[in-house]
């Protein structure tokens, strides 16, 4: 069986409301988007490139020996900006999946981005993406911790049927915090971002419901640990820490 032609490609800007210009931010002596490109590329999956609207995002990507793709700085969502990427890099269609890998997770296991790929062994899956148990009330009440429902299929992997702040589900039994890495097939992609904001998305502000209201069936694989993003100068410090040791 032939193997899918796989990119992994990582949206990244300069404005991030609460960490500016963190895409460039100095951890353990390399830009934080040096460190994502560097564990994608460990993932040994396929191509890797940064999508960005900045020229100093680009500068810095190529010149540690990575490609940079030049998008538009009016897009809505890294969803969009890597639609535009993916036309570009391959505009005769021959990526078949499409991994939106998030600039901000400097800590990220490889092995978790290959992990993403297994529900889509499945035809019937659209798209694929991680979570992992969350074992303390404080993140089970946090709604910054966005918590996946889901439906097992086996001891690894769920359908998604849910995504939501708030706690949930109710009673006894595992919860599950979402990692925001995903696999698109690529007709799934154009589909998605074809698509309008919908009501439960606007709602939870959760880009991934749009999908799910549109019928679109998201699996989901079950990891270990939840690679830290870096949203704060707090978060800033807990990834300097952790790089400053490997």
């Amino acid at each position: 069986m032939t193997r899918p032609r796989i990119l992994v490609l990582i949206p990244a800007r300069m404005a991030a409301t609460r960490l500016p210009g963190k895409p460039l931010l100095d951890i353990a002596g390399l830009p934080m988007i040096v460190h994502v490109l560097r564990r994608a590329q460990a993932a040994g999956i396929g191509g890797v490139a940064v999508a960005t609207d900045t020229p100093d995002i680009a500068d810095v990507v190529t010149a540690h020996g990575f490609e940079a793709v030049m998008t538009r700085a009016d897009h809505p969502s890294g969803s969009d900006r890597i639609y535009e990427a993916l036309g570009k890099l391959d505009p005769r269609g021959e990526v078949e999946i499409v991994i939106n890998l998030q600039g901000d997770f400097p800590t990220i296991e490889p092995d978790n981005i290959r992990d993403v790929l297994a529900p889509l062994a499945d035809p019937a899956v659209d798209i694929a993406t991680l979570a992992a148990e969350i074992h303390t009330e404080e993140e089970a009440l946090n709604p910054n911790v966005v918590k996946m429902v889901g439906s097992p299929i086996s001891p690894k992997r769920l359908r998604a049927l849910y995504f939501t702040r708030a706690t949930a589900p109710w009673g006894d039994g595992p919860r599950y915090h979402h990692i925001g890495l995903y696999a698109y097939r690529r007709a799934a992609l154009e589909r998605f971002v074809a698509l309008a904001p919908s009501w439960l998305e606007r709602q939870e502000k959760l880009e991934q419901l749009r999908a799910i209201e549109a019928g679109m069936r998201i699996d989901v694989t079950i990891v270990d640990t939840v690679p830290r993003g870096v949203d704060t100068p707090a978060d800033l410090e807990t990834a300097r820490r952790i790089l400053a040791k490997s």
